[in-house]
């Protein structure tokens, strides 16, 4: 009995504060405030003013658009530049295909060079003094896009772009990108003159004799090119090969070659 009695008690003195609070909340007003707010929640959306309203636009009247590549045109020249392959009437090759730019875009991006700049050109003979995106030809070792240092260059001097440049090489097998060295590259490198290779002309860079099998350990040094066989790029070597009596790198890396077949054996 004193179970119920004590029970009775806590629900009495429960219901006394409910009644005390909601006597509270009806003179402060918050008892409406509350009951709007909950039938504004639960009451659908009736306000077409904030309904998104969707339009359908038709395009029937705008022309399509189509790619002028499927319909056979050729694309607007925008001064970009592009290679093309050229031949003599023999069916030679003048040259490497990165000199022979198409004539149209050419004209696009022809600019002058002032005189000042020109006549830093032949400062440095081994790689050229002159930077130019445009008019130089990137050296596959160095990676250095500059104007030769060769007076007698009419493409670099003159800026004649249907002309070789004579500071760099040209290989007479592939006339491409791996066989274009400055005179620095070409002879720290390689060990090669740069009026050597002028004066040759069947001269091959170090792809193409390997390629050939005309020395297969004779290879290309470039950092790229070692890269691509997982070997370590060997930075500036020249002074160590030539106080070991080498005569460039290639030479030194291609005796290392040797004598590692040698232990194999």
């Amino acid at each position: 009995m004193g179970r119920l009695k004590s029970k009775s008690d806590y629900e009495e003195l429960r219901n006394a504060r409910i009644s005390e609070n909601q006597a509270r909340l009806a003179s402060l007003g918050l008892q409406k405030t509350i009951s709007e707010l909950r039938a504004l929640a639960s009451s659908p959306k009736s306000d077409k003013t904030h309904v998104r309203k969707y339009c359908k636009v038709d395009y029937s009247s705008t022309p399509l658009r189509r790619s002028a590549r499927l319909s056979g045109k050729s694309p607007p020249l925008q001064g970009r530049l592009s290679y093309w392959e050229d031949s003599d009437k023999d069916g030679k090759e003048k040259g490497p295909v990165s000199w022979r730019m198409a004539k149209a875009e050419k004209d696009l991006i022809r600019r002058q060079i002032s005189k000042e700049a020109l006549a830093r050109r032949c400062e440095s003979k081994g790689r050229g003094s002159l930077y130019d995106p445009v008019y130089g030809i990137c050296c596959h070792y160095c990676r250095q896009k500059k104007l030769c240092g060769e007076e007698d260059c009419k493409r670099c001097g003159d800026l004649d772009m249907d002309q070789p440049c004579i500071g760099k090489t040209d290989c007479s097998n592939c006339h491409s990108t791996n066989g274009v060295l400055c005179r620095a590259c070409l002879k720290v490198r390689y060990g090669e003159e740069m009026e050597e290779v002028r004066s040759n002309k069947e001269w091959m860079c170090p792809h193409c004799i390997e390629d050939k099998g005309i020395n297969p350990y004779w290879i290309c040094n470039s950092s790229l090119c070692l890269k691509k066989r997982k070997m370590v790029p060997t930075g500036i070597a020249i002074y160590r090969a030539r106080e070991m009596g080498y005569k460039s790198v290639a030479h030194l890396l291609m005796d290392e070659f040797q004598r590692a077949d040698k232990r194999r054996l």
